[in-house]
């Protein structure tokens, strides 16, 4: 909201929780909706129109047309996630369809799927740019998330150990390691050691193609994904590479 009030004379924020990007055993039923809350924080941002829709408005009764994006959505998320960004691009295109911005916003925190939305607008040329926007942490670095609220103290604390080990291929490589099989061990162990933590992936992928890099380049992305108790959490960090 505050980067799109900066660049445009009329903000509208989307508040719609899509079941299509849920599967059958996700939280769907328990994920936050936080309207008034959430309101609240669009009146103090001077937003200027918010679209709420009913899940029966996006998808009517017959519904049944769906958008892709082959190769990008069965990696990493699409792969734990079956389905998942199948549900992502189509209520994306349909907002987009809907509410026609000239500029729409998403978080670097949700990097595949910033990634997928970029290129499906580029393949079916939308009118649409996409704008991605940092991730905001925590004092401890933990990237904020709508489901950080499941979490009890003691995963609260051990789910510092996502953005420890991303921190921790930065610094590795800002140092001049670089062998990326290396770091890839050392992101999984720093990732391992609350025995909270049930790591699903840790890697370092090109930040344009999510392919696992062998060799250090100027485009590459750490990934991070893990049960912490119960929680499902991700998150990434670009990677600088000096010089």
């Amino acid at each position: 909201m505050e980067a799109a009030r900066q660049d445009c004379d009329f903000v509208a924020v989307s508040i719609f929780v899509n079941p299509t990007q849920f599967g059958p055993n996700e939280d769907l039923s328990r994920y936050p909706r936080p309207l008034s809350k959430d309101l609240e924080i669009c009146e103090a941002e001077q937003v200027q129109l918010v679209f709420h829709p009913e899940p029966e408005t996006v998808y009517p009764p017959g519904f049944c047309s769906f958008v892709e994006v082959q190769g990008l959505s069965d990696v990493f998320e699409g792969k734990f996630r079956p389905g998942h960004f199948r549900g992502v691009t189509t209520v994306v295109l349909k907002l987009l369809n809907t509410v026609q911005p000239d500029i729409a916003y998403f978080g670097q925190k949700d990097f595949q799927q910033q990634l997928i939305v970029r290129r499906m607008c580029h393949d079916l040329d939308v009118p649409c740019e996409i704008r991605v926007c940092p991730t905001i942490r925590e004092p401890d670095g933990l990237a904020l998330s709508s489901r950080n609220v499941y979490l009890n103290h003691a995963e609260r604390e051990a789910a510092g150990a996502l953005s420890r080990c991303l921190f921790h291929a930065r610094q590795s490589l800002a140092e001049g390691e670089t062998d990326l099989a290396r770091l890839r061990q050392q992101m999984w162990e720093v990732l391992t050691t609350s025995p909270l933590v049930q790591p699903e992936y840790a890697t370092i992928v090109d930040s344009e193609t999510m392919e696992e890099v062998s060799q250090v380049t100027s485009r590459m992305t750490a990934i991070v994904a893990a049960r912490v108790g119960q929680t499902r959490l991700i998150d990434n960090l670009p990677l600088e590479v000096a010089g």
